[in-house]
């Protein structure tokens, strides 16, 4: 009985898969409606299969697009984060040396004369040269240069005396109370066994307010530049 009833299984299962089979033959490729049921409704699945997989990859790579986007901004934000937090940690720190070049640049300008001590400079500069027995065969100031935040003034200077009077002068610029450099120095023979020392002096005086609005007219501060897109 059991052999019967496997020969009548097997004989179904074939019946079936002949008509799954016979309904996908002889199809009208130009008239799809008049397939039997089972072929039209299987184009219709793998059509709609299709339709999916092609919208899941298309979402897909648009959130692929969003994810690297806040990724790159998360990278950003966290490097923005650390810097603002050792800003943070350190703002004592920083407050207390910002005080400290405050200071520094104050004690500078001091030494910069202002306009109307640029006389009393000029005379102090002559003053250090006969100090020392020497003789000034050119003293001669130049047209001064005017910076951002202050105003330079060269001077042609020859003088001439004995080497160590020269090497004397040099020491007393130095230590005036005021900013004067000495450049371009050449010293060479001069008549009597004397020495002459060519050079340019530079002083330096802080602009007033009237001459800084003047130069910030003249030199606007430069435009930021535009972000990165």
């Amino acid at each position: 009985m059991a052999s019967s009833l496997k020969i009548k299984i097997n004989f179904n299962l074939k019946e079936w898969f002949s008509g799954v089979t016979a309904q996908f033959q002889n199809l009208d490729s130009k008239d799809p409606s008049s397939w039997p049921a089972l072929p039209r409704y299987s184009v219709f699945v793998l059509l709609s299969v299709v339709c999916v997989v092609i919208l899941w990859f298309v979402w897909l790579s648009d959130s692929e697009i969003a994810l690297t986007q806040a990724q790159a901004s998360e990278v950003k934000l966290r490097d923005e984060y650390k810097l603002k937090l050792g800003k943070a940690v350190n703002l004592d720190a920083l407050k207390k040396q910002r005080e400290q070049v405050q200071l520094y640049v104050t004690q500078l300008e001091k030494q910069l004369p202002s306009k109307a001590e640029m006389d009393a400079l000029l005379s102090d500069i002559n003053q250090a040269g006969l100090g020392r027995s020497l003789q000034f065969e050119l003293f001669r100031p130049g047209q001064v240069i005017v910076r951002d935040y202050y105003a330079e003034l060269p001077i042609a200077l020859r003088v001439t005396g004995r080497y160590h009077d020269i090497g004397s002068f040099a020491g007393d610029i130095a230590n005036l109370s005021r900013i004067v450099t000495l450049n371009n120095l050449t010293i060479l023979p001069a008549r009597d066994g004397a020495l002459a020392m060519d050079a340019v002096a530079k002083t330096f005086r802080y602009l007033d307010a009237d001459e800084i609005k003047a130069q910030r007219k003249v030199t606007p501060p430069p435009t930021p530049a535009a972000p990165a897109k």
